[in-house]
This record gives structure tokens, C-alpha cells and sequence, in this order.
């Protein structure tokens, strides 16, 4: 089933992309392209801020995916506040908690003695923040780069499996806090790689063309009885969290 949270998709095609292009291959070359042009400028937007925000995953989001879709840089809530998204098992946070998620993410990356320890955690909160409806991974990867790289170490993205690690993820997701995601990034973790590098590095990072990824769907509406059961449910499973 083609992710359509817009309900547009035989008129305007996957998620509204500029040129309406409704073959998923096509759209994942384009984000490619897109994701690979941008990064330069993505890095050196990044390194500017002293502090960041959340303003800066979505401006980077924005680098990043603006060829390919009109929305770049505006988050679930604002372009689709209603409607819950998921991904095999795993349902991302509500609309209404992105925004939360993600600046647990930035508050805990930016502590330096805490993003080296957990550089795992930070990853999981970005993740479930989930912001957008497309280009998460390699936003938040953009992201976490530039945060571990702040806190004085380097994840060497091109040795970690993608499998291997999406499943670390998936249980993160489930368990944040318990340092799953941080036993598995451990080995892969070195020193820090120049800011100049960090592009570079990132483009080697295996499953970031977005190929074969299982798709986004919409569970339903978040007003569902449903819904909202499936979201009680994950917050009682993340501790609250």
C-alpha cells in the first residue's frame, strides 16, 4: 500500500512531490539526489549555530529535500496534525509530541559527557520524534552527526549493517533508555572526523537511497478510539518516555 496521508496520490502523486511522479523508484533517486547535493550545505548551515533547535532539523530537512518535495521543512504537525504514522511494528510519536521528542534529543546530544555516553539514545529519541513524512533518516543522521562530532567522537557509519542496526533501533524505540542502541553504535564509534568530513562520511552511511526500505503507512486518524489505544499502549511500553 503506497503511504498517501494527503489522499492526493493518483492527482498529485507521492506525497505531492514537485514534478507528481508516482513511481517510488523515480522518487527515491530524486530524494537521493537531492539528500547527496545538499549535504554540503546542510553541514555548513549546522556548524554556524552554536546551540541547536528545533528550528535547525527543520531547516535541514528543508536543504536537503527541498527539490523534491513543496512541504520540505515542515513537520508532521504542520502538514498532516491528524492522521498516525507507522512502520512495520513500530508507530512514531503523535503530531503532537514530535516537537518534545526531538528536543529530549538535542538537549541530552548537546551535553557533552551524555552524547558520549548514549549516543544510541539521542539517536532513538530523534527517530521516534519522526518529524517528517519522508527524509527522517537521513535528516536525523545529519544531525546526530554533527552533535557526536561536537561531543568529541565520530560514528563510522559505513561499518554498520543496516539490518543490525534498524533492528537496534526497533527495540530502542521500544525501550529507550535501557542502552540498546548504544551497545550496538559502540564498536563503530572513533574519533572525531574533521566538520569538512562529515559529508563524506555520512553518504557512506549503507541504506540511505532509500531503497528497499519498508514504506511509511498511515494507522489512521489520531481522533481514532483505536488510535489513540495504540498510543496509550506505547507510552506505557516506553516507560512514559
Amino acid at each position: 500500500m503506497t503511504f498517501d496521508p494527503f489522499a492526493d496520490f493518483e492527482t498529485r502523486g507521492y506525497l505531492r512531490n514537485h514534478d507528481g511522479e508516482k513511481d517510488l523508484d523515480i522518487v527515491r533517486r530524486l530524494e537521493h539526489v537531492a539528500f547527496v547535493t545538499g549535504l554540503d550545505e546542510a553541514f555548513a548551515q549546522l556548524t554556524k549555530r552554536k546551540y541547536l533547535e528545533y528550528s535547525d532539523v527543520l531547516s535541514t530537512h528543508r536543504i536537503l529535500f527541498d527539490a523534491v518535495y513543496p512541504w520540505a521543512g515542515q513537520d508532521r504537525k504542520q502538514v498532516a496534525p491528524d492522521i498516525a504514522v507507522s512502520k512495520g511494528d513500530v508507530l512514531f510519536s503523535h503530531p503532537d509530541d514530535i516537537r518534545s521528542a526531538v528536543d529530549v534529543a538535542l538537549k541530552n546530544g548537546q551535553d557533552k559527557a551524555f552524547m558520549a555516553a548514549k549516543p544510541g539514545e539521542v539517536m532513538g529519541y530523534l527517530a521516534y520524534g519522526h518529524p517528517f513524512l519522508d527524509g527522517n533518516g537521513r535528516t536525523i543522521i545529519v544531525i546526530h552527526s554533527v552533535l557526536a562530532q561536537r561531543a568529541g567522537f565520530s560514528i563510522d557509519w559505513s561499518k554498520t549493517d543496516k539490518t543490525d542496526y534498524l533492528a537496534a533501533l526497533t527495540e530502542e524505540l521500544d525501550a529507550p533508555g535501557e542502552g540498546i542502541l548504544d551497545r550496538h553504535l559502540k564498536p563503530f564509534t572513533g574519533e572525531a572526523i574533521a566538520y569538512d568530513k562529515l559529508a563524506g562520511a555520512v553518504v557512506l552511511a549503507p541504506g540511505l537511497d532509500g531503497k528497499e526500505d519498508k514504506e511509511n503507512i498511515v494507522l489512521g486518524k489520531t481522533s481514532e478510539p483505536e488510535v489513540k489505544a495504540r498510543y496509550q499502549q506505547q507510552k506505557i511500553k516506553r516507560g512514559g518516555k
